[in-house]
């Protein structure tokens, strides 16, 4: 094995900024590859060099292997470390980095080769006696044939692509009548992100945990697995939250377990020569019986939580292994005794999209940014950051750590409460939701807790009531939020009106001082008195009958937008604008709802459509994102191509209702 002494990552956002540290602490020149959407990204600035590779869409840049590679030649760096995702586990892209002469950060590409796709990894792992999902995996793929292996699976089954993870091209199907459309939207999501619409079919385990398995082997036979982690909080097939230990793997019994299941991971990583950092995921029902479902030959975006109870950098033991160095700890008795006395850790997925409306992925300006000082927060964002709609919506992982799992949990809630994130819509509140729900406070969550659970969880997190948004809204006109809370307003006898919108829905309210920062709110009815205790630029204290209350404030360009206990609202002063008058003439507007390429359009000029008919298909985020017709009616405009780029808001498809 060659020693280096540079590493060109391969990767972007805090993924690199994560490899970075590691890199740079262990004394490595680190070399950054960007797009023309990161030109001013956090890893670009951090890196010791910075060379672009392309323009912003993945298969101009992130996934042109060609590129990074003249990038790796240009800046004379000696080894590629992919990071995870894109194309951290391209096999074809891990020969050419060692057929260049650099070194590989990563498991030789054979071994991603027999992993990388699904259908072999699973035949690999039942000729090794991994118990695994009953299904389908074979090279037949012709639509009736598939449909005919489907019924003798049996229904609800999963579709999933065979290249590729993070859920892409992954569809539950609950009956046979389903399946056709699942196979479809399955395969294009498949081709788009993977290259392959190849799949595989498997019995849906119901109500399982997602329970996976680190392992890590070096170059002088030592294969080791470093405990396991539950990530059965997921949407859309996703992870959401981590943590380790399971909550299922306790006493005597779970630690049985852990051993069973990490023999497999090792036993599994030595059947194809492993080198590195690899998982094992499995599925486990509430008999204990687990299956094999995949092998991730790369670090995982949850690693932090591993790292958090051994103690151990997993990226520097990356980097040591490819130096040809032997692990750092090979005894798996030391590494689990440090990992079953190491307490609890958990992290949680802070994502830019919007669990409302089916955790669409969100693009745009980052106004405000403190994630706070009490947690492990892994990111590469700052006031400012423009996040685009080109790459996965993960934008930071909080990671909590504590004596036991109430006290890691409480902690990571508590860190994600405090956490100012404005300007986009994330999931931060909804995160908080899920931590504080009894169902997942008893450890008895599995990857039914979001899907079943949704409508609950969003309830715990509404937007802000009318009348502080009012008083907000008005001390931000009247101040800027930038003075003596005493200098926020005269002490008027007469009330001022307000029309807002809040997060879209109208609102009307008027605002009158009763003194020194004190305020009468009436919205709706009903009135409500406030005192404004302090005001900042970036933030507001207030008291009212419910308490003591935190507002965090950033102005964006035509709307205020506020944070309360992690909740983003947006505010908009409608007050001096003309009363709108909504059409009832039953026209109907599909626009993008986000920014986007166009790979689908199911409708033309003059079709009849029924309510909930599928129009047209956007892929953002490495996601296909489906629009459907709100109402029955007929097609009058068709205003894209397929193929073509939108932006948010662009105008897709006009509909008339039927009379």
């Amino acid at each position: 094995m060659s020693h280096f002494t540079s590493v060109l990552i391969a990767n972007r956002g805090e993924i690199a900024v994560r490899i970075l540290r590691s890199a740079q602490r262990l004394g490595y020149r680190v070399i950054a590859v960007y797009s023309d959407a990161d030109a001013t990204a956090m890893h670009v600035q951090l890196a010791d060099q910075a060379v672009r590779i392309g323009a912003p869409a993945p298969r101009d840049s992130y996934l042109n292997g060609a590129a990074i590679l003249a990038a790796a030649k240009t800046s004379g760096a000696q080894s590629v470390h992919p990071g995870y995702g894109f194309l951290a586990e391209n096999a074809d892209f891990a020969q050419a980095v060692v057929d260049a002469g650099l070194v590989w950060i990563g498991p030789p590409a054979a071994a991603i080769r027999a992993m990388g796709d699904k259908a072999q990894a699973k035949q690999l792992m039942q000729v090794a006696q991994v118990p695994c999902i009953p299904g389908y995996d074979g090279e037949l793929q012709d639509d009736a044939w598939l449909r005919a292996q489907a019924d003798q699976v049996g229904f609800p089954l999963m579709i999933k692509a065979t290249a590729g993870g993070g859920g892409r091209g992954m569809r539950l199907v609950d009956s046979a009548a389903d399946f056709d459309a699942a196979l479809a939207s399955a395969r294009s999501e498949a081709l788009s992100a993977f290259g392959s619409s190849t799949v595989l079919l498997e019995r849906a385990i119901v109500r399982p945990r997602h329970v996976e398995i680190q392992v890590f082997a070096d170059n002088h036979g030592h294969v080791v697995h470093l405990g396991e982690r539950d990530c059965s909080v997921q949407r859309r097939h996703q992870k959401v939250i981590e943590e380790a230990p399971c909550p299922a793997f306790s006493g005597a019994q779970g630690q049985r377990l852990r051993r069973r299941m990490g023999e497999m991971a090792v036993a599994a990583a030595r059947a194809i020569n492993y080198r590195g950092a690899g998982t094992i995921e499995c599925l486990l029902d509430d008999q204990g019986q687990f299956y094999f479902m995949e092998m991730n030959t790369r670090l995982q975006v949850e690693h932090p939580v591993t790292e958090a109870l051994t103690g151990f950098d997993l990226v520097e033991w990356q980097l040591r292994v490819a130096q040809g160095e032997v692990l750092p700890e090979t005894s798996q008795d030391a590494i689990l005794e440090r990992f079953e006395s190491g307490g609890h850790a958990i992290e949680a997925r802070l994502c830019a999209e919007d669990p409302d409306h089916s955790f669409l992925p969100q693009s745009g300006l980052l106004l405000d940014w403190l994630p706070g000082s009490s947690l492990r927060v892994d990111h590469a964002l700052e006031p400012g950051t423009q996040v685009p709609p080109y790459y996965d919506s993960m934008l930071a992982k909080f990671v909590a750590h504590g004596a036991d799992r109430a006290a890691a949990v409480a902690r990571l809630a508590q860190g994600l409460r405090a956490a100012t994130v404005l300007g986009v819509r994330t999931n931060q509140a909804f995160l908080v939701a899920c931590l504080e729900h009894p169902e997942f406070g008893a450890g008895a969550a599995t990857t039914a807790f979001i899907p079943t659970l949704r409508p609950e969880l969003l309830a715990a997190t509404p937007p802000m009531r009318p009348h502080l948004a009012a008083l907000v809204l008005y001390a931000a006109r009247a101040a800027g939020c930038g003075h003596d809370p005493q200098k926020v307003a005269l002490p008027l006898s007469w009330p001022v009106p307000l029309r807002f919108g809040l997060d879209g829905a109208s609102h009307a309210a008027h605002v009158q001082a009763l003194g020194a920062n004190r305020y009468q709110v009436g919205s709706g009815g009903s009135v409500e008195v406030f005192d404004i205790l302090s005001c900042a630029p970036h933030a507001m204290e207030l008291r009212s009958a419910t308490g003591r209350e935190s507002v965090a404030l950033a102005l964006g360009h035509d709307t205020l937008f506020a944070s309360q206990g992690g909740r983003q609202t947006c505010i908009e002063d409608r007050t001096l604008a003309s009363a709108s008058v909504v059409g009832t003439n039953g026209a109907g507007l599909v626009r993008a709802p986000m920014a986007g390429r166009i790979v689908a359009v199911h409708v033309i000029v003059g079709q009849s459509v029924a309510k909930g008919a599928p129009l047209v298909v956007l892929e953002a985020m490495k996601m296909e994102h489906p629009s459907f017709a709100p109402f029955g009616g007929t097609v009058t405009t068709v205003a894209i191509l397929q193929g073509a780029q939108v932006s948010a808001g662009t105008l897709l498809v006009e509909l008339l209702a039927t009379p």
